[in-house]
């Protein structure tokens, strides 16, 4: 099963692209701007991009920027006619190829095909280098290791995954019910937001100077809990 993410701001294009590309092999992640498929590339395993260029939030070529110095993942760039700059530019800065609007269902699914083919016979899904730094920590997901400064903190499978949610998205406020829903997986239950409070303050303990007067992991009273740092 091949993860490909889709991501265009208008959900037309979307859905035509999930039509052309019905394959029982495929599965998709949508997105609908820059911003949101950087999210998904550094959150999930993604085989494939499929990206418009002009979007809203973070354009295509920033986001491309952004996910060549996470992931080797190939890039396809959706363009309209006649923008043959943004091609030129999107190859240089890396992407993998392009794909002009309206599109020819046979060229999307045949080359979408190749590039999947090429990446897999490289190597390239298990080459990807997913490191994330806020400050001095640092979260390599292919190594399942958190270092601070240098030195490597021992943290249980739970703690880990609540640091790197928040790590992943620097700056935004999860709801106890939020990491609890993507940690656990599981709906809000009773007691839930006491477990996500214990397990946030033995992160603190481990990653935090001061546990008392965080510099990374910060409360916003009655909302919830983000990541800070530089």
């Amino acid at each position: 099963m091949y993860n490909i993410l889709l991501c265009d701001d208008e959900e037309d294009i979307l859905y035509a692209l999930k039509i052309y590309l019905q394959n029982p092999e495929y599965h998709f992640l949508e997105a609908h701007t820059g911003k949101e498929a950087l999210d998904l590339v550094k959150t999930e395993t993604v085989e494939l991009v499929l990206m418009d260029v002009m979007m809203p939030e973070m354009d295509g070529l920033t986001a491309l920027s952004e996910i060549r110095k996470i992931s080797n993942v190939p890039v396809l760039f959706l363009t309209a006619k006649g923008e043959e700059t943004d091609k030129i530019v999107g190859l240089g800065e890396g992407a993998d190829d392009y794909i002009t609007k309206p599109f020819n269902p046979m060229e999307v699914a045949a080359r979408v095909k190749s590039h999947l083919r090429r990446y897999t016979l490289l190597g390239g899904s298990v080459m990807k280098n997913h490191v994330i730094r806020i400050g001095g920590i640092e979260l390599n997901d292919d190594r399942r290791e958190v270092t601070l400064d240098g030195e490597l903190i021992s943290l249980t499978p739970t703690e880990y995954q609540i640091l790197k949610l928040l790590m992943s998205h620097p700056g935004k406020v999860f709801s106890p019910a939020e990491i609890y829903s993507h940690v656990w997986k599981e709906e809000e239950a009773i007691g839930s937001e006491g477990t996500v409070a214990v397990h946030i303050r033995h992160i603190r303990e481990k990653v935090e100077i001061n546990p008392a007067e965080p510099r990374y992991l910060k409360v916003v009273w009655g909302q919830g809990y983000r990541m800070e740092g530089n």
